[in-house]
């Protein structure tokens, strides 16, 4: 596998809403996004976020399958990803429908990344129970491969039942879209090795993760040590092939970026056993986003060549 690089889309930026959110937005950077060699855009996963998270440091988010589905309708090759849509949030069925819509009518070009979340008030706004969110997270992504299969099925889950259902038309790709599991805690890896197909670790320090409530990832021994950890696993539940690890965005493209220390910095990654990354371009208007995305295409994701 050639190293990849993916890239977080700008579209939830509301405060630059005129640069951003808007079709004309979507169209010129999707288009400078695929020019520049991307292998995946993404998007995240907010339906309703709390005020309290907005007002220090979070982020607002647009639908991910409505943003992912004009993003698919002006671009080619651009790999399609949820990074990360929170699963427990929707019922599996209605998350599986609309994912296999989507990769068919795209060819097949649907990364399902995903997460057990970690905003209280946003699960209570919701509906959805906090304290039992890893547990729907497994549960749901057993019933979303039943229904990517295509044929009848029955499965009894959390609040409902399916008794002899069915969805059609399936995934393009078989049997479904790459699932990356996101989250760094020993159960994520778990389900990683059990039910997904890559790992999707969420690099952060431990003084932000002791209030995000989840386990931090912040230097190549906690790398290594969930690889090995998961290499662990896969011997004791009898699969062959680990896990890719696929991480998000761990190298930002602005205004004095060296396209050197890129380089360096995802050859490094790739030292230690992560198969794929991405770049986040930080720009205050549109125009400048794309000449950044397109100069990074050009000076680095043409060189990368491990």
């Amino acid at each position: 596998m050639t190293f990849t690089l993916s890239t977080s889309l700008p579209f939830d930026h509301v405060h630059q809403a005129e640069e951003f959110v808007s079709m004309q937005a979507l169209h010129e950077i999707a288009r400078a996004v695929e020019d520049a060699g991307f292998y995946a855009g993404s998007v995240t996963d907010h339906p309703v976020p709390s005020a309290r998270w907005l007002d220090n440091g979070g982020h607002y988010a647009q639908d991910p399958f409505v943003m992912l589905s004009m993003l698919g309708a002006v671009t080619t090759k651009l790999r399609l990803q949820t990074n990360i849509i929170v699963l427990p949030y929707r019922n599996p069925f209605i998350t599986a429908r609309a994912v296999s819509s989507l990769d068919h009518f795209t060819n097949g070009r649907v990364i399902l990344g995903m997460g057990a979340g970690y905003l209280k008030a946003e699960y209570k706004a919701l509906g959805v129970d906090f304290d039992t969110r890893n547990d729907l997270m497994d549960e749901y992504i057993k019933a979303m491969k039943l229904a990517w299969t295509g044929e009848d099925f029955t499965f009894e889950g959390t609040g409902y039942t399916a008794l002899g259902n069915r969805v059609r038309p399936t995934p393009a790709q078989k049997p479904h879209p790459p699932l990356l599991v996101g989250g760094n805690s020993k159960r994520a890896l778990r389900r990683t090795v059990e039910l997904g197909d890559a790992w999707h670790p969420f690099f952060v320090p431990k003084m932000i993760t002791d209030t995000a409530r989840t386990a931090s990832m912040e230097d190549d021994e906690d790398v290594k040590g969930a690889i090995a950890y998961m290499q662990d696993h896969c011997a004791k539940v009898g699969r062959e092939v680990p896990p890719k690890v696929i991480a998000s965005s761990t190298y930002s493209v602005k205004k004095g970026w060296s396209a050197q220390e890129a380089l360096d910095h995802f050859a490094h990654l790739k030292s230690i056993g992560i198969d794929a990354s991405g770049a986040t371009v930080y720009a205050d208007t549109r125009a400048e986003y794309c000449d950044l995305a397109r100069q990074f295409g050009e000076e680095v994701i043409s060189k990368i060549d491990f």
